[in-house]
């Protein structure tokens, strides 16, 4: 993040949103709890399978969007599957993520596209630096997660054949 303001805590992070996209395009619809399926990604999400099975944000970096760019932005607008808090994502390429029983591994940085744009004028050229956009992964271990599960970084690590 650019200011530096907070300081991931050791002990892990929690998921502190969850959101399904019921189709391209669609509105991010938040629910309470959701079933990640290895290999494809969230039940009941319009985009599955390939590297993208998951989305993710980070709440602090969406606090430094309300705070700089407008307090009525919507994290919805960046159209994340999960949001997380106390977790750092910038370059976590190859990390595998713990989220309560299940795992994903970080592909790589999720880039603002133009839709960031069309949700708030300069929101893409905000979220660009220092992997604010987030992350997308691959579910490797599926199963329940809720608003609230606790998150950590693993000691795996897979090196990814393009990098």
């Amino acid at each position: 993040m650019s200011g530096e303001a907070w300081i991931p805590d050791d002990r892990g992070g929690e998921v502190v949103a969850i959101w399904l996209k019921r189709m391209k395009r669609g509105p991010m619809d938040p629910v309470a709890s959701a079933e990640l399926i290895a290999g494809q990604g969230l039940r009941g999400n319009a985009n599955r399978g390939g590297r993208r099975q998951v989305t993710i944000i980070e709440e602090e970096v969406w606090a430094e969007v309300q705070a700089q760019l407008s307090p009525t932005i919507p994290p919805t607008a960046r159209r994340a599957n999960l949001m997380l808090r106390g977790i750092r994502l910038e370059k976590t390429r190859g990390k595998i993520l713990a989220i309560g029983s299940t795992k994903i591994r970080v592909y790589g940085e999720t880039r603002p596209c133009e839709q960031m744009d069309a949700a708030y004028q300069g929101l893409r050229k905000f979220l660009d630096p220092h992997w604010r956009g987030g992350v997308c992964g691959e579910v490797l271990e599926g199963g329940e997660i809720h608003v609230g599960d606790a998150v950590a970084w693993t000691a795996e690590q897979k090196r990814l054949w393009w990098l």
